[in-house]
């Protein structure tokens, strides 16, 4: 995932996929078909969260497509940089050969003392022992995420752009049981492009 592209968008004008790709492409889209006829609403999601985007859409298409060209890349790069070392980052020393930048950032947590004093009794201390669990403990759910936040998503894109859809409340009920073949058979006559998003968002809910 995390080699994945990140700044994934859909718009939907209407029940109609009007475009999806990186949002500087979509932004681009939604720039030039309002400039065809400003009378039709077009709706910008996060193509993995179903999270609504507002787009600025001052200027032409090619100003707009750069706009979030430009913040996309400013996005990558500090991504980039929050991997190094907090110390090295905060003295602005680079750090030579030795012990690699792990992204490591130092937050308080709560514990019991017996919970304290079981760690410090683990090889590697505290910290190294906190990591190893967190991992295991993603590793172990992440199945189960994964499938929950596939549901979170295609709820919310189903909420805007198929509320009124003949069978939506059915649908739903079919999407958080896990059911799939009720839920394809309940959405299976709404919109093509709401259909086929929906089960592209709603996949891992039932792998």
């Amino acid at each position: 995932m995390d080699t994945e592209q990140t700044d994934l968008a859909i718009a939907f004008e209407g029940a109609r996929r009007l475009a999806m790709g990186p949002l500087a492409d979509v932004a681009r889209a939604v720039r030039e078909r309002l400039a065809e006829t400003s009378d039709v609403s077009v709706l910008v999601l996060d193509a993995r969260t179903s999270a609504a985007i507002d787009l600025d859409l001052r200027g032409s298409a090619d100003e707009v497509e750069r706009r979030y060209m430009s913040a996309a890349t400013s996005g990558a790069t500090a991504e980039t940089d929050n991997g190094h070392d907090e110390d090295s980052s905060r003295s602005g020393v680079s750090r030579g050969r030795g012990r690699p930048r792990l992204g490591v950032v130092a937050r308080e947590i709560t514990l019991l003392p017996r919970h304290w004093s079981w760690l410090a009794s683990q090889p590697g201390g505290a910290s190294v022992t906190l990591r190893r669990l967190v991992e295991h403990a993603r590793t172990a759910s992440s199945g189960r995420d994964r499938a929950r936040h596939a549901a979170d998503a295609t709820y919310r894109f189903l909420m805007h752009l198929a509320g009124n859809e003949i069978g939506f409340e059915e649908a739903t009920r079919a999407l958080f049981a896990g059911e799939r073949e009720r839920f394809l058979m309940r959405i299976a006559q709404w919109p093509d492009d709401v259909r086929e998003h929906a089960e592209r968002l709603a996949a891992p809910v039932f792998a």
